[in-house]
């Protein structure tokens, strides 16, 4: 599918921001902020969690939150506060599901989950 880059502002703790040139990976439930970004940004851990790599080893994380704005749409959002060598900041599912957003994978674009914008949900 090649890779999709978007840039996104994050506003962490006392309002304190920074900009990110994202990669856009569904395949990743959190969205993650690089080691060294967090701390700048104020973010601490709220929580540790278990996520399974791709080799089917557990990894354990600190998760955070924080507001993440696209040019497309913003929100809070859980995010894994990177550790030293998770230098590529991640936007993963979780993040564009809680902004109403979804790939499309053809356009490499993002777009609302439901273009018509309405609640219903019946096929």
């Amino acid at each position: 599918m090649g890779l999709i880059y978007i840039e996104g502002r994050v506003t962490g703790a006392a309002g304190r921001e920074a900009t990110f040139e994202f990669l856009i990976d569904i395949g990743v439930a959190y969205s993650v902020i690089p080691y060294g970004e967090w701390q700048s940004l104020g973010l601490e851990a709220l929580r540790q969690e278990q996520f399974r790599m791709i080799d089917g080893t557990l990894v354990s994380r600190n998760v955070s939150h924080c507001h993440i704005a696209l040019p497309q749409a913003e929100g809070d959002t859980p995010v894994i506060l990177g550790e030293l060598g998770d230098d590529q900041p991640l936007l993963g599912a979780v993040t564009l599901e809680n902004m109403g957003l979804m790939l499309n994978p053809f356009s490499r674009t993002l777009h609302p989950l439901r273009p018509n914008g309405g609640a219903d949900r019946g096929g």
